[in-house]
């Protein structure tokens, strides 16, 4: 009998469950947080940006950040989501995976899952389930996976 995790995320939280088989009821076995992705950018990055001169001489500008403190932390936490999850298929507690997450937060998961790990995914959804009971979940992903 095989065993599944799935990962429901969104950038501030991570609920990874457990199921045996495919029929099996599943069990919340951990929650990752990221309270500062719930925070304003303001409130991330208090200190106001720096200044530069323009090139021609003319006057100052403020300096802004490429990425907003928000994205990047949402970021830091796909890392810290993706480590978790390593570090489950490295232990063998669990031979598929099943990731649904934000569209966007499913990207920056994307871009941080290793080779070895995106090879135990057996799919991925783009939607934000994060706040469903485990019973909701399970319903929808037999939905989404099987029809």
């Amino acid at each position: 009998m095989s065993k599944d995790w799935i990962a429901v995320a969104d950038k501030s939280r991570c609920r990874i469950f457990s199921q045996k088989g495919r029929n099996g009821p599943i069990e919340e076995i951990a929650t990752l947080v990221s309270p500062m992705t719930r925070l304003k950018n303001q409130d991330i990055n208090a200190d106001r940006p720096g200044a530069a001169f323009d090139a021609g001489g003319q006057g100052r500008h403020a300096m802004g950040a490429s990425v907003d403190p928000v994205e990047q932390e949402a970021i830091r936490f796909a890392k810290e989501v993706a480590a978790k999850l390593e570090s489950g298929r490295q232990q063998g507690e669990f031979d598929r995976l099943y990731v649904v997450a934000e569209p966007r937060f499913l990207g920056y998961l994307r871009q941080s899952i290793a080779r070895p790990l995106k090879e135990r995914i057996a799919a991925e959804i783009g939607k934000d389930w994060t706040l469903q009971t485990p019973k909701e979940i399970q319903e929808r992903l037999r939905e989404a996976t099987f029809g």
